[in-house]
């Protein structure tokens, strides 16, 4: 059941046999997907996608940072935390974890600079005080 507290989103999870590669652990790419998608239930959970539908602009990422600590198996439930780390006028750096439930191990953390865009053109826009108003910032 995903939770928010104090700015940071927290969703657990089973690793399914889709997500397991040749080495028998969750192949590397899958991360980035997993970061995506517990990146959405946050802003979906703090109204901040909805408020990004009702502008004129879109989140973009600029790039993804992935460090792997610890092999993640098939069955591992993980818990993801997700948080917003900083804000600027068009830019937003996330961070995440990646725990696995059974013994706290931390197996991956990450982070991925989103920058808002304008639908239209594709630029760089300022980001809407309606859709910044939507996250706190968790300086971790």
């Amino acid at each position: 059941m995903p939770t928010s507290q104090a700015g940071v989103f927290t969703h657990n999870f089973s690793v399914t046999t889709e997500a397991i590669d040749g080495n028998n652990h969750v192949n590397n790419v899958v991360y980035v997907q997993w970061m995506q998608d517990v990146a959405i239930a946050h802003s979906t959970a703090s109204g901040g996608f909805a408020a990004v539908e009702a502008s004129s602009g879109t989140w973009v990422a600029r790039s993804h940072h992935i460090e792997y600590l610890k092999p993640a198996l098939l069955r591992d439930v993980l818990l993801a935390r997700t948080w917003v780390a900083d804000v600027s006028k068009v830019r937003s750096r996330r961070r995440y974890q990646f725990h696995r439930e059974s013994d706290g191990a931390l197996i991956a953390q990450g982070e991925t600079d989103w920058v808002f865009v304008d639908t239209e053109t594709g630029r760089p826009m300022a980001i809407p005080e309606s859709v910044r108003a939507c996250y706190r910032v968790v300086e971790k």
